[in-house]
């Protein structure tokens, strides 16, 4: 590595061809779409296609690898900065091309998913005339994130995170290549073992890491001879967290907080808690994990154990009056309960088929001696008329009817056996026969 050289370490290290590209094995066979795109132009797919994945995937590097390998013209754009103006210049200048020149033109739009439906829009004409064959990225969901006259016209390929190997051989190249560290360091096995987990899959991290401890270990060894070495404590100081995958607003944060409640409802804990830890250190809003867990307790914990949304409700008052860090405490405690109370939805069941019924017109009028008499011209009208107050009855339960006359009979709550709906049940079933004057 020159001692000049200002690149980032990520940059430097970037893969010039499809054959330097490590990992994407399945998108990267012969025959494959990015293969063919990375033809001669006479030759090339003109197939236009989306790259999904997370960050440090390759999606950059794709692209890019695919220019230098086809002898098209290449344009790159970044949602972040490019409006309807540059992408209408990029296809009037591709159509010069392709018209004067009999040149193709390859587009690169990095984070497509940040352009407005209307900026997309633009891109319709030259993607659907074949002026331009797009190659567009993104972290976030196509399905949610490009406009459907785009997608359907694109080939959606998603990128895996890399592995543990993938990471460990770029980490290894960008140690011996010129273009690195050009066999100036060298990593113990703890070190090269912190950095390939602290990466979480993100080649960018794994290399910007890498660049970080072997600078610290260079300044350490000074002007001694032979390779500096890297150390688990080089990478250490270098690097604080692992990097945690969770965007507050994309695909990560639903699928976290997914993972979460299904945990919960399946009754493990140390899955719960996982996924918890996860929202907190990625600085999920606290109010927002609190509001998922009284509705897990309501939803999914229910009247198997009424003290769950009493839990949930207290944490949720906690976390509020104490805030965090501390707030993980009072958070903690109220999943673990959820997590290994007993559970049953059938409240949620219930309040659900109740509001079918009265969505679909289904409930008639309320009964004449349940209706109000506390007005003038009640009684008149035989309101309250007949009505049995419940506590002058045997076992505090009157016989009458509650519901309106075309619903007479029917059931929207069925308590399950789980916990404390066990002993509603059997004192439900009582209540219901002589409600029904069965008993």
């Amino acid at each position: 590595m020159a001692r000049g050289t200002t690149a980032p370490l990520a940059v430097r290290m970037r893969p010039t061809s499809l054959d330097e590209v490590v990992g994407q094995r399945h998108l990267l066979g012969p025959g494959s779409p990015l293969r063919r795109l990375a033809g001669s132009s006479a030759a090339a797919s003109g197939q236009s296609v989306i790259l999904w994945g997370p960050p440090g995937t390759g999606k950059t590097t794709l692209a890019q690898s695919i220019a230098h390998s086809s002898d098209r013209r290449f344009v790159e754009l970044s949602a972040v900065t490019a409006g309807v103006k540059d992408v209408r210049q990029v296809m009037e200048e591709s159509l010069a091309e392709r018209d004067l020149f009999a040149r193709s033109t390859v587009l690169f739009l990095d984070e497509i998913h940040r352009f407005t439906k209307a900026q997309q829009d633009a891109l319709l004409p030259g993607v659907e005339q074949g002026w331009v064959t797009l190659i567009a990225a993104t972290t976030e969901n196509p399905s949610f994130s490009v406009v459907s006259p785009l997608l359907s016209r694109s080939l959606l390929l998603t990128l895996e995170p890399l592995g543990d190997d993938d990471i460990a051989e770029l980490i290894a190249r960008a140690i011996a290549d010129p273009r690195g560290f050009d066999g100036r360091v060298e990593l113990d096995d703890d070190a090269r073992a912190q950095l390939v987990r602290l990466s979480s899959g993100d080649a960018r991290r794994a290399l910007t890491a890498l660049e970080a401890a072997g600078e610290h270990a260079l300044e350490a060894a000074g002007d001694a001879d032979g390779p500096a070495l890297i150390t688990a404590d080089a990478v250490a100081s270098a690097v604080d967290r692992a990097l945690l995958r969770y965007d507050r607003q994309g695909d990560e944060h639903y699928d976290v907080i997914s993972a979460f409640i299904k945990s919960v409802r399946g009754s493990d804990p140390d899955a719960a808690l996982h996924y918890l830890a996860r929202m907190i250190e990625a600085g999920e809003d606290p109010r927002f994990i609190a509001r998922r867990i009284i509705v897990l307790a309501s939803e999914d914990i229910g009247m198997a154990d009424p003290q769950g949304l009493v839990i949930a409700t207290a944490a949720a008052t906690a976390v509020q009056m104490i805030g965090m860090p501390e707030g993980r405490i009072p958070l903690a405690e109220a999943v673990v309960y959820l997590a290994t109370a007993p559970k049953s939805n059938r409240s949620y069941l219930g309040i659900d088929r109740a509001i079918a019924d009265v969505r679909g017109g289904d409930f008639g009028r309320v009964p004449n001696h349940l209706r109000d008499a506390h007005y003038a011209g009640a009684k008149r009208l035989g309101h309250g008329k007949g009505y049995r107050y419940a506590h002058d009855a045997l076992h505090g339960v009157a016989t009458q009817q509650h519901l309106p006359d075309p619903l007479i009979g029917r059931r929207y709550y069925e308590p399950s056996q789980h916990g404390f709906e066990r002993d509603i049940a059997a004192r439900l079933e009582r209540i219901r026969r002589i409600l029904a004057g069965d008993a």
